[in-house]
């Protein structure tokens, strides 16, 4: 955790060790993989969870946003994977989760940093776990659709721009009609453990994203677009005057 001190009364069961780790702390990232070294002896399973999204035109975004968007999302997970790689290949094999989402699959408007990130990890994984099999370890990719969780609060950061106000307000109002009926994070919770314990060489595992999925997959990227720009056009319809 980047604050363990926030961390529940669960962290102190005999199994379980939280060190503090930042995955933009080169520092905080090594003394974490060495603490638990020195606790358990090996590591069998990593799973890099930590990502942050920008909501707004990308002619908003600063340069220093974008930097924390890919630091978080990208280099964050490249540097953990660096590190626990060498370990896993003297053990003779281990496992490395990553947190991917639908939003590494399609798209939708205003998020343009974030699936760019997503999109990096999707390829990012598929192509480590040609080079990684002969060392007998394996990669998984977890890609979430919605869920309930902080992510839209505390690790979202707006990015307005006056010239995309009206676009922005009503993906605002649009999202906010559907969070309640959002699932929690539960069963992204259960897919994540299932991947790490799969023995099998699957690569990638959708939870709560099968739905749009598939439309994207069975119709192409033409029809997608084509949805997106409807929901586009009826969102600027709704500005207020």
């Amino acid at each position: 955790m980047r604050t363990p001190e926030k961390a529940k009364s669960w962290t102190s069961a005999a199994d379980l060790f939280t060190p503090r780790l930042d995955v933009t702390d080169r520092a905080s990232m090594k003394a974490a993989v060495d603490q638990t070294i020195e606790k358990f002896g090996r590591i069998d399973v990593l799973v890099n969870n930590a990502g942050i999204a920008l909501l707004g035109p990308l002619e908003g975004v600063s340069a220093e946003n974008l930097k924390r968007q890919f630091d978080t999302n990208v280099l964050g997970l490249i540097g953990m994977t660096q590190m626990v790689l060498p370990l896993m290949r003297e053990a003779g094999g281990g496992i490395i989760v990553n947190l991917s989402s639908m939003g590494g699959l399609l798209s939708f408007p205003l998020l343009s940093a974030y699936h760019a990130t997503k999109f990096a990890i999707e390829g990012l994984t598929e192509t480590l776990q040609y080079e990684v099999a002969q060392h007998g370890i394996r990669l998984k990719l977890v890609e979430p659709g919605g869920a309930k969780t902080s992510f839209g609060g505390s690790s979202m950061i707006k990015t307005p721009h006056p010239a995309y106000h009206a676009l922005m307000t009503g993906f605002e109002k649009a999202s906010s009609s559907i969070e309640p009926r959002l699932p929690g994070p539960e069963k992204v919770a259960r897919m994540i453990y299932h991947a790490a314990t799969d023995k099998s060489s699957r690569l990638r595992y959708p939870v709560i994203a099968f739905p749009m999925i598939t439309i994207r997959k069975l119709f192409g990227a033409r029809i997608w677009t084509a949805l997106m720009g409807l929901w586009v056009r009826s969102m600027l319809k709704k500005r207020p005057a």
